[in-house]
């Protein structure tokens, strides 16, 4: 998780509140502290000066897929700071001095579980004990679950070219490491994740074991557990498969990288620049959450704890301007979820898609970069669309100039571009990083307050072994499903029926395997979610045509979208309980942000001038793919938004919406019915807008005076708001 800034001076409030305002800072700014406000005076606090009294961390554990992590102290934190580090200085030593794979994968994976069974509860946590303030640490099962956790891939790792070579005739004492390194993978997954995970492993066990007993076409014959134990631990195929080697080779480094980055004050450098950067004009508070909402993701991959982190500085600038709690809300929430496409990070699914196709990673990073655009282009439309609409305000704030704090702080940026120039040298995505994490130390001396003392040092790489203990057993869990499906052939199966089901038709196939997708997305996290489909899915869209690298980012994208999609949406709920928004409403906006974002894939597996949105087929191809999506998400957004060169009425939303789907298909005849039915849409609007004269955005409602939000305590999300909400306007 991204720790949130305290801020670095570069808004200054002034001493009579935000445009002028004499009201109190207890009605204007419900966020602050209690203390603060005794200190403050009359004094309205800039945000980024401001330390919120909201839980992130509460929040975080709330929303986020991954269960909450133990607040550990005393002893059990320095262990786990003393393995973290150990972890970490393993991978780094990997890069530099590789070993057998059969040797290094068990040796991380059981490392990983131990801290694991350490980090995480096997249960909750009591209110009793909460309010005895017990101490939240490791009980005598965790302790001992680690070292159970460990014995089997010590074995394995020790013994590991008999161990292998024995795949088809294991041993008795192979068969029982094996299943305990199989049982202790499914506990510690559940853990960190719930039980839906270690639930589907099981399933697909079962389904193996007795696929005889199972209706055609999806019968299979009867797997012996010796024979699953073989395929799945033994082997390439399953728990040390694809999965389990991204998390040890790509996830992990980034995570130290992140760690290291944010230590170096970096994130609370993006921060600023946004603030800086868009926080005077109407639109600014709008703006200002969706740049830092990019920039925070390109070091997060979170969508969760980039909306947290956003909403617990950026929302009473928001509500400020004029934002009703639910569109304000909204926007944390679509801006946070693009963490997870951001470059150069992206999500972990990213580096999958490097390993499976055998690509580099900076190829996947080319290939996600259009489609970012897009994603926040619409947003941004949205953005501006609803400062019109609701009549928002600028707040006003001394910043610093931002040719200033580049001149100042920009270097933060080095590492990051260092990233893509170091892999475009040629090296390996390993390499790349490791070099950009030792940039951004060096840098870190350029300012006197971040600088990467032995403390500090300890501490990020402890944190970046930490912050990949969510995924790490998530991975190995899917590298098990990944084996049975391989081993039973019912990833095949399935591929099949779906393209059966959909006779063959490329946008129907398209269509089913979306929502195949979103809804395996709504039970196991994007990273699981991607692999189980791609494994399913990717067959399916490829039997039709598609390219294999146009049906992996496909399926990517609608992972990733999982998060916003109802009933589950966990970033737009997380953002309402800091907003006080009506969590349902908040969902049904973000989704409205977002929406570009849903139908965009569909571009690059309709057609082939739509791989162009890949950067792919020519500088021709790339430039029509673009020219097209822009209009088409434009035109998309005034559908949604209600807004084009004035309060757009249902039957030019209708045109305009209706307009831009045929363009989906980047064909002559399809881009020429679409950009047609957009003209008459717009023509519709303006002849509209002469014959009503008087409509102009100054009869709409007075947004700007907010009622005060829901005061947040620690401890608590969210409180009743002391009066009634304020009545959006729903386009």
């Amino acid at each position: 998780m991204i720790k949130r800034p305290r801020g670095s001076g570069a808004v200054k409030a002034p001493a009579q509140g935000a445009a002028g305002s004499s009201e109190s800072p207890t009605a204007s700014d419900p966020l602050l502290r209690s203390e603060q406000l005794g200190k403050a005076g009359d004094e309205v606090v800039s945000p980024l000066e401001r330390e919120s009294i909201i839980d992130e961390d509460a929040l975080i554990a709330e929303f986020e897929a991954e269960k909450p992590a133990r607040q550990l102290s005393g002893l059990p934190a320095s262990v786990i700071k003393a393995f973290g580090a150990g972890l970490s200085l393993f991978a780094l030593y990997w890069v530099f001095r590789p070993m057998p794979t059969q040797f290094y994968l068990p040796m991380f994976l059981g490392l990983g579980l131990a801290m694991t069974f350490l980090v995480y509860r096997g249960w909750g946590r009591s209110e009793k004990a909460k309010a005895k303030g017990k101490a939240d640490n490791p009980q005598v099962a965790d302790w001992l679950l680690a070292v159970i956790a460990l014995v089997p891939f010590v074995y394995i790792a020790f013994n590991w070219d008999g161990f292998f070579r024995r795949a088809i005739t294991p041993t008795y004492l192979d068969l029982v490491m094996g299943i305990i390194a199989i049982l202790v993978t499914l506990e510690a997954s559940r853990r960190t994740v719930g039980i839906l995970v270690p639930l589907v492993v099981l399933v697909f066990f079962v389904y193996a074991s007795f696929g005889t007993l199972v209706p055609a076409p999806f019968n299979t014959s009867d797997f012996s557990w010796i024979r699953l134990v073989g395929h799945n631990v033994m082997g390439t195929q399953g728990l040390f498969g694809v999965p389990t080697d991204v998390a040890a080779s790509y996830i992990i480094l980034f995570t130290i990288y992140g760690a290291v980055l944010a230590s170096s004050g970096a994130t609370k450098f993006f921060i600023d620049l946004s603030f800086s950067a868009f926080g005077q004009s109407k639109s600014g508070p709008g703006r200002t959450v969706t740049l830092a909402g990019f920039l925070l993701g390109t070091v997060s991959g979170s969508g969760v704890a980039t909306t947290v982190t956003l909403g617990g500085i950026s929302w009473p600038l928001l509500r400020k301007a004029g934002y009703p709690k639910e569109h304000g809300g909204a926007i944390l929430a679509a801006a946070g979820i693009g963490a997870i496409m951001s470059p150069p990070t992206l999500g972990a699914a990213a580096f999958i898609i490097a390993a499976l196709l055998g690509v580099s990673y900076l190829q996947v990073l080319i290939w996600a970069t259009i489609p970012t655009l897009l994603y926040y282009f619409g947003i941004i439309l949205a953005i501006e669309m609803d400062a019109r609409r609701f009549k928002t305000k600028a707040v006003d704030f001394e910043v610093k100039p931002v040719g200033r704090l580049l001149l100042r702080f920009g270097y933060h940026f080095s590492s990051l571009v260092a990233i893509v120039v170091f892999m475009m040298m040629g090296m390996t995505p390993f390499r790349a990083v490791v070099y950009a994490t030792g940039l951004a130390f060096v840098l870190s001396f350029l300012d006197r307050q971040s600088w990467m003392t032995p403390r500090r040092i300890w501490d990020a790489l402890s944190a970046g072994a930490t912050g990949a203990l969510s995924v790490i057993p998530v991975m190995a869990a899917a590298g098990l499903i990944v084996g049975v499906m391989t081993l039973t052939g019912l990833g095949l199966k399935l591929a099949n029926i779906i393209v059966d089901f959909a006779g063959g038709s490329l946008l129907l196939t398209a269509v089913f395997s979306a929502i195949s997708v979103t809804l395996l997305g709504l039970a196991v996290p994007v990273t699981a979610s991607f692999i189980i489909s791609w494994v399913i899915i990717g067959p399916a869209l490829q039997d039709v045509g598609v390219p294999a690298f146009a049906a992996a980012m496909f399926i990517f994208y609608y992972s990733v979208l999982s998060e916003v999609s109802p009933p589950t949406a966990l970033s737009p709920f997380a953002a309402s309980a800091i907003t006080g928004g009506k969590p349902i409403q908040t969902m049904w906006l973000t989704w409205r942000y977002t929406l570009s974002a849903f139908l965009v894939p569909f571009i690059f597996v309709m057609s082939g001038p739509g791989i162009g949105l890949l950067m792919q087929g020519g500088p021709a191809t790339v430039i029509l793919a673009l020219a097209v999506s822009l209009v088409a998400v434009a035109a998309l957004a005034v559908a949604t938004g209600g807004w084009l060169f004035g309060l757009a009425r249902w039957p030019e939303r209708v045109l305009l919406g209706i307009g831009s789907l045929p363009m989906l298909i980047m064909e002559p005849m399809y881009i020429g019915i679409g950009l047609g039915i957009i003209a008459a849409g717009v023509l519709v609007h303006l002849v509209g807008l002469r014959r009503r004269a008087g409509d102009t955005p100054d009869q709409l409602p007075d947004r700007s005076a907010a009622p005060p939000a829901a005061v947040v305590r620690r401890g608590s999300h969210r409180a009743p708001s002391p009066v009634p909400p304020a009545a959006t306007e729903t386009p």
